[in-house]
């Protein structure tokens, strides 16, 4: 078990099995609360803003849940159960693997439901190791948002609901699913939002609400705009940490290690964990699929940069990609009008979390920035890109494979949430539909069939992929020079094709610019819909192209997020700096960073 037990605690156990017979209001306890105490905070930067929080959540957070809220459950810590009680009423554990996942909370909703009273001593403390690595405490927030999605949807949480009066419900919603769920409304209101500004610059309907309240001196509409900014910027998570370190360590203290945290990139950390919650929260509300992810409690290694795209290229960098876009588009067509200030007023926090989403998993990787390991992940992702899959191929050696397990969600998903996913899938084509009619091209005109030329354009460009695919397949192996041959008169022909809009259409280079920024997440969205609709095209050749193009776009986002990693580190001096801010506390003590940067032993024959 990743717990341990100190000999001094030991000797505290007859006093707290005494609390058994202390009634807890009408009735004695059934579940005995400890509090933890978390021992790997020294080993890097992230385990320590992981032991801080655990720490102000099995303290500060249960006393207050257990008095005066009584809304304390089990979430997994040392508790210690009335056995009799519970299984004369059902049992401790649940059956089901799926809707049961976070099988520790359901405990504590069986005692609550059956008269049972869930008491906290923290006189009492048991040791407890958490995870240490961004990708074990990733897959450790992904359990837990899959976990409280179950939970959503439980009748045990239905009924939690239906019988505690008001004000208990509350409290009982807010520190179990609620948070999850209003995490899950902030990333949505951060997309509305950026969806609705784009609406308005590129309608003309901001230009104009701008411009009238400059002409009748009117300063409240951007100071409108901009005030959302200030609720933004996410220090309020590091709240309870602070209050539990200043109660049992001093407020100076508290501010010294606020600080250090902030200094080390604990609210990237933090960004970074709310996309987590929210991706598996809301895929799981919307798809079902919930299952147990194994952490290992692992000692800090080395990841490669094939191991993070796998793990948080859906959940973190294609959103990531699509709110840069967004924030671009934004920029380019509000110049003219909107000053400088108010746009970074209203939109720094998003850049902050897009930006996030991106770097986080390079950020907090050990040795991210070593050359020698650069090289190498480099070598590892083209062959990984390359390899095809099949039967036996696990999702670590292919990309066929990985693709193929990252759609299980949708294999048993219902007709209602496939077409949901579709709908969602159209904001790509609404954005497309605005872009077009801000080319050059376009000549101011408003006409529908401008659109419908954009979607011309777009089955031409797929034809010429399907085209070049063909070629690869016959000519490839064969007749190599053929096939160069005919890449360069493709080449040459789409050349050809804009050289001579340009001369007779007014095709400009920002057209070609605006075009890259409109179609390529269209063909993101078809995507989405062909995975959607996947039963009924799989055994067409609709479904290889479409394999094909998702390749090509997961290749390209792997070189846009591999090349600043190339350069910084060829940089040697990047490469000591992040050691330095990484494992800080380690450095403090004087302990061996060199076996941690090193990677995984390998084994040697006895």
């Amino acid at each position: 078990m990743n717990q341990d037990n100190y000999l001094e605690e030991a000797l505290k156990m007859r006093n707290l099995l005494q609390e058994f017979l202390r009634r807890q209001g009408r009735r004695p306890p059934t579940i005995l609360g400890l509090r933890e105490h978390i021992f790997t905070g020294s080993v890097s930067s992230l385990a320590w803003f992981m032991s801080y929080q655990e720490t102000s959540f099995v303290t500060i957070g249960q006393r207050l849940l257990a008095n005066p809220l009584r809304v304390r459950f089990h979430y997994g810590h040392p508790d210690v159960f009335d056995r009799i009680f519970h299984i004369t009423r059902g049992g401790i554990s649940k059956a089901s693997k799926t809707i049961n996942l976070s099988e520790d909370v359901f405990a504590g909703f069986n005692s609550t439901l059956r008269r049972g009273c869930i008491s906290y001593h923290e006189y009492l403390q048991i040791g407890k190791g958490r995870d240490v690595a961004l990708n074990q405490i990733s897959k450790f927030e992904a359990k837990v948002a899959n976990g409280n999605c179950e939970q959503t949807i439980s009748r045990d949480i239905f009924r939690l609901g239906r019988q505690f009066d008001f004000f208990r419900m509350l409290s009982c919603y807010f520190t179990t699913i609620g948070f999850y769920f209003s995490s899950l409304i902030s990333v949505i209101g951060i997309y509305v939002f950026l969806y609705g500004q784009l609406y308005l610059v590129l309608s003309g309907l901001e230009r104009a609400l701008i411009v009238e309240a400059r002409l009748k001196n009117v300063q409240s509409l951007e100071t409108a705009l901009a005030s959302q900014s200030f609720i933004q910027l996410g220090l309020l998570t590091g709240l309870p940490m602070v209050m539990e370190i200043g109660l049992e360590k001093g407020f100076l203290t508290a501010l010294k290690d606020f600080v250090l945290m902030q200094l080390q990139l604990a609210a990237v950390f933090f960004t970074f964990a709310l996309g987590t919650k929210t991706h598996y929260y809301g895929r799981t509300l919307l798809h079902g699929g919930a299952k147990y992810r194994p952490t290992g409690r692992k000692v800090v290694f080395h990841a490669s940069f094939t191991e993070n795209y796998r793990l948080y290229s859906r959940s973190h960098f294609v959103k990531a990609f699509e709110l840069l876009l967004l924030l671009i588009v934004y920029n380019m067509f509000r110049k003219s009008y909107q000053s400088n200030m108010a746009y970074v007023l209203i939109t720094y926090a998003i850049w902050f979390m897009s930006l996030t989403w991106l770097c986080a998993p390079f950020l907090f990787n050990p040795a991210g920035f070593s050359w020698t390991k650069t090289v190498d992940d480099w070598k590892e992702w083209n062959k990984w890109i390359r390899q095809q899959g099949g039967i036996g191929i696990q999702q670590d050696k292919s990309w066929h494979s990985w693709w193929y397990d990252e759609q299980t969600h949708l294999r048993w998903s219902g007709l209602a949430s496939r077409i949901t996913e579709i709908l969602l899938s159209l904001r790509f084509f609404i954005y497309q539909y605005g872009l077009v009619y801000h080319l050059d091209i376009s000549q101011h005109s408003k006409n529908f069939l401008v659109y419908v030329l954009s979607w011309i354009v777009i089955v031409a460009i797929f034809l010429l992929v399907k085209a070049v695919n063909m070629g690869r397949k016959l000519l490839s192996a064969n007749y190599q020079l053929g096939f160069r041959l005919f890449k360069a008169f493709l080449f040459l022909a789409v050349l050809a094709l804009i050289f001579t809009l340009s001369i007779i259409c007014e095709l400009s280079l920002m057209d070609l610019f605006v075009c890259c920024l409109a179609f390529m997440p269209t063909a993101w969205g078809l995507i989405l819909i062909a995975q959607a609709v996947r039963p009924k095209i799989e055994h067409t050749g609709l479904w290889d192209f479409t394999r094909a193009l998702a390749r090509e776009f997961d290749y390209g986002m792997g070189i846009v997020l591999f090349g600043p990693i190339a350069i910084l580190a060829w940089l040697p001096i990047i490469k000591a700096f992040h050691a330095r801010f990484l494992f800080n506390e380690a450095f403090k003590r004087h302990l061996q960073i060199q076996p941690i940067l090193s990677g995984k032993k390998k084994k040697h024959r006895t």
